[in-house]
């Protein structure tokens, strides 16, 4: 199956990486599903030798490929913009795009930003570099992170990269601190004393999510500029991840209480499958399939699935666990980009 059709048809990407401690079979096992599905690979990588390496597990070269850079870049320090640029040399017409995240600074230094954009910009188009995407990640007003874009409309070297599930926790904390000033949403869990009592202002919350990301793709989509997805669903009493975090979650995750909400013991997650396919309506529309690339940015789950006809990449293993955490992992993700390619269909 491929990501490309006889109509315009957006990249369709997912995280590949380990994420699960062993060698590199695992890689291989990646290189493996995504060549089957015809999935596209976005590497993380912390140097430009880890990229390398990580390059020669790419499942096809043909396929498009991107690199989310360590997270502990910031465009303003010299430093990091010396290692984008970096990165962006040594990708050798492999990778379309570089993602960075935001900061919180931009709200103070928004000019200075700005222009530091446009020197990248021209130093990447001296290269033919890769496209450099700014991700949202540090919590900025998203009205900001949209004047940014309408900011730098002109660069061709630079756009964004909207990250539904940080979209979706910024706004779900703004509605629930109007009800709980000062508390954090994304603070309580489904063993939250008193949860039962306040649940409904947390699920008020969650859905205001979908909106606020609609909001920003018409926002940003209208400038012409292309746009990179990361694509992933949340929902703020989400205890799933070992990171901490309340997002990077599969569309068809359900968050299960301790107590009966609305007659169930479950509730959905911000987005869920119907979520998905207004987001990706709204893409298809603003900027279109043209313009924009989608990564299914969902981390690691528990759960086994045996190894099948990949068994042989683990014949030198004895403890095929871990081999068999990854293929599940990997299944997720192919589970996902099915509901995603369907969304696709039905907007193109």
């Amino acid at each position: 199956m491929s990501n490309r059709g006889p109509s315009a048809c957006p990249l369709i990407l997912a995280l590949f990486q380990k994420r699960i401690e062993g060698d590199d079979a695992l890689l291989q096992l990646a290189a493996m599903r995504f060549g089957e599905a015809g999935l596209s690979p976005e590497f993380y990588a912390e140097t430009p030798d880890e990229l390398d390496h990580l390059l020669r597990f790419r499942p096809a070269a043909e396929a498009g490929a991107a690199v989310h850079l360590p997270r502990w870049i910031n465009m303003f320090d010299e430093n990091s913009r010396r290692l984008v640029l970096e990165f962006a040399g040594r990708s050798g017409g492999r990778i379309f795009g570089l993602i960075v995240h935001d900061q919180q600074e931009i709200s103070r230094e928004f000019e200075n930003y700005a222009a530091i954009l446009g020197r990248m910009n021209s130093l990447l188009e001296g290269i033919n570099g890769p496209r450099l995407f700014i991700e949202y990640a540090s919590g900025l007003d998203t009205s900001l992170f949209v004047k940014l874009f309408e900011e730098i409309r002109d660069l061709a070297y630079v756009s964004c990269c909207i990250d539904i599930g940080h979209i979706g926790l910024w706004r779900a904390n703004r509605v629930y601190s109007l009800e709980h000033p000062g508390e954090d949403v994304c603070s309580l869990s489904p063993g939250h004393s008193g949860l039962k009592e306040i649940m409904g202002d947390v699920q008020e919350a969650a859905a205001a999510a979908l909106s606020e990301v609609t909001h920003v793709i018409r926002q940003t989509g209208c400038l012409g500029k292309p746009i990179h997805f990361h694509l992933h669903d949340g929902h703020p009493l989400s205890t799933f991840s070992p990171f901490g975090v309340s997002d990077h979650l599969s569309f068809f995750t359900k968050i299960m209480l301790p107590f009966d909400y609305m007659g169930r013991k479950d509730v959905g997650t911000m987005f869920g499958p119907s979520g998905l396919f207004r987001i990706v309506e709204e893409a298809m529309k603003t900027p279109g399939p043209e313009r924009v690339s989608f990564s299914l940015e969902i981390h690691p789950v528990e759960g086994r699935l045996p190894l099948g006809d990949a068994s042989a990449l683990f014949s030198h293993w004895k403890d095929k666990g871990n081999a068999e955490r990854m293929n599940f992992w990997l299944s997720v993700l192919i589970e996902n980009q099915q509901l995603l390619l369907e969304a696709v269909r039905q907007n193109n």
